[in-house]
């Protein structure tokens, strides 16, 4: 039987990103995809500060900004609390966030992952898209089975990484336990062209009325909008004229060229999904591992998820390069105890801002306008709403407690 060093099931931002570092360094590497091609999940596309620290440390930085990346170096809050006068003189200067992070990365996640992918291949790895029936057996002699181009093959390998998504095979397989918190928001995305009015370095984020809403901009017209709202009301832009609807609903007094964006053009699926938490505390067995979404995910109301699969794929890297020998489940306890910390504290933040932007009861309004005054002054309300940015590691513990978060609630 044919051995290799890893196999990698999933070839996403995750694990493409692992795949380059481990072949990179000498490595065998098998990477399994499903997908011919890369399609728009409508989510996965925007990096805050610490995030890009994370590509930066793994050396694709530049992959990433030749495949399309953009560099978002402004953040406005067009929120009703304010006039847009008030907001802009609020605007946030992002690169003065981390030391020689030139701002939020925005990139397309087809563009990204399959570039990503393509670097993987010429650092080494054998990554083979099109792959079926997929069976993984961990334990001390690890083993992968799969079709590809028709024919079956079984390999050997040291360790089996899942890194295919939430509906995760590899984890469903190896019958790991998902926790999911239950869902109090659904967001709809759509990628849109034609929006030139919007200044091309500055993102936003602010609630009018029933709904919070985002828009991440690109070259050349191109935006990402986002709008969530409560999932009492799931269906909103359910139909043939959801897409029409959505951008009505970016007409709002808050929102400066809003008719701008009403008269964008759709370059994607207008697709609709809950927001919520998943965790798995330990993401990892003798002979495999978890990691990106297929080890939890964070609620996208704060947009987490590429910066959780670099860091993912960080971490691991450091430990699976550290021997020459496949890891023990020991090795990767390291991985397992930051990333649940890691995890818990995003949970608490993303908790945070559905409670504040995304609660649109009587008094919530007033509680916002609150919550924007004391941020940058009250260390409290600052660790949660700081730490989606610079990383949650480097927040102050005491602000993601429960302590913490009835502070919060009672502004």
């Amino acid at each position: 039987m044919q051995r290799t060093d890893f196999a990698i099931v999933g070839a996403g931002i995750a694990g493409s990103a692992l795949a380059h570092a481990l072949a990179s360094a000498g490595r065998q590497v098998l990477v399994l995809e499903h997908d011919l091609e890369y399609r728009d999940k409508v989510r996965g596309e925007n990096m805050p500060p610490w995030g890009v620290a994370e590509l930066k440390a793994l050396g694709l930085d530049a992959i990433l900004l030749a495949a399309g990346g953009h560099y978002v170096q402004r953040v406005a809050p067009y929120d009703s609390v304010f006039t847009i006068a008030e907001a802009e003189e609020r605007t946030l200067d992002l690169r003065t966030i981390l030391p020689d992070t030139p701002g939020f990365l925005d990139v397309g996640h087809p563009q990204a992952c399959a570039a990503l992918s393509r670097a993987a291949a010429q650092a080494g790895a054998s990554v083979l898209h099109g792959v079926s029936d997929v069976h993984v057996q961990a334990g001390e002699r690890p083993q992968v089975t799969f079709s590809h181009d028709g024919a079956s093959r079984s390999l050997e390998c040291g360790l089996i990484i899942g890194a295919d998504g939430r509906q995760s095979s590899v984890r469903k397989q190896l019958g790991f336990a998902l926790n999911e918190t239950e869902a109090r928001t659904v967001a709809a995305g759509l990628l849109v062209e034609g929006l030139r009015a919007w200044p091309v370095d500055m993102l936003c984020t602010g609630t009018d009325r029933d709904r919070y809403h985002l828009v991440f901009p690109r070259a050349d017209g191109v935006a990402r909008l986002y709008l969530l709202w409560s999932i009492a009301d799931r269906n909103r832009y359910a139909g043939a004229g959801g897409a029409r609807a959505f951008l009505d609903d970016f007409r709002v007094e808050s929102l400066p060229w809003g008719d701008a964006i009403a008269r964008a053009t759709p370059a994607g699926p207008c697709a609709t999904y809950p927001m919520n938490d998943s965790y798995i505390d330990e993401p990892m067995i003798p002979g495999a591992v978890l990691m990106g979404d297929a080890a939890g995910w964070n609620d996208p109301i704060i947009g987490q998820g590429l910066s959780i699969a670099l860091r993912d794929a960080r971490i691991l890297r450091d430990i699976l390069l550290a021997s020459d020998e496949p890891p023990t489940r020991d090795a990767l306890i390291p991985y397992a105890q930051e990333r649940k910390e890691r995890m818990r504290r995003l949970r608490f933040s993303a908790r945070v801002a559905t409670d504040v932007r995304c609660t649109f009861a009587p008094g919530a309004m007033a509680r916002r306008r609150k919550w924007y005054d004391r941020v940058r002054e009250d260390p409290l309300v600052l660790a949660s709403g700081l730490s989606p940015v610079v990383g949650p590691e480097l927040m102050p513990a005491e602000g993601f407690t429960e302590e913490a978060y009835a502070h919060v609630l009672a502004l």
